[in-house]
């Protein structure tokens, strides 16, 4: 194993190695803040997400956006026959809801208040935005496959009654603070 130190003007030096430390890189990649969507559509008459920090906006033309799912995930199989996914921007009153959406599968939309497009997109009545998407591409990534969706529809409602919305930040769910 080879190890050489890494000086950044103005950092401390930093040890680097081939064999990084997986519980210390989780910490690393958590201590960049991110937003929270539920990924849902209903699958053979059955209401089917999840919940994931991954998210991204990818193009404006196509309209694309992105989401990684671990390759562990048992409900990416089900979910991807879908024709059409909503996505929803969670916001910052969904904490309970994003844990439920990560939880056991047959319990997921319990006393959740959700719509179903005619193309089966499944989005929660009290998100930010909500997207109507179809599977663009999937391009696998380590552990993860980069799920890239086209964009057909968007809705979301004015900005100042739109809320603010979950971030997510070292394991925790958190608020996003504006200042005036």
């Amino acid at each position: 194993m080879s190890t050489k130190s890494v000086n950044f003007d103005g950092m401390s030096t930093m040890t680097t190695n081939q064999d990084l430390d997986p519980v210390a890189l989780r910490q690393a990649f958590g201590a960049f803040p991110t937003g929270v969507v539920a990924l849902a559509a209903e699958v053979d008459g059955i209401q089917v997400g999840l919940a994931a920090s991954s998210f991204t906006s990818v193009s404006l033309d196509p309209p694309l956006v992105s989401v990684s799912v671990a390759h562990t995930s048992k409900t990416w199989p089900d979910l991807r026959r879908a024709r059409h996914f909503g996505v929803t921007v969670l916001a910052d009153h969904h904490g309970t809801v994003c844990r439920q959406l990560s939880g056991p599968v047959e319990s997921r939309f319990e006393g959740v208040e959700v719509s179903v497009s005619d193309d089966g997109a499944v989005t929660l009545d009290e998100g930010l935005v909500r997207f109507d998407c179809s599977l663009y591409r999937e391009v696998e990534a380590g552990d993860h496959v980069i799920v890239l969706l086209q964009v057909h529809a968007v809705e979301h409602g004015a900005e100042e009654d739109a809320g603010k919305p979950l971030v997510f930040h070292r394991s925790v769910f958190g608020r996003l603070e504006r200042s005036a």
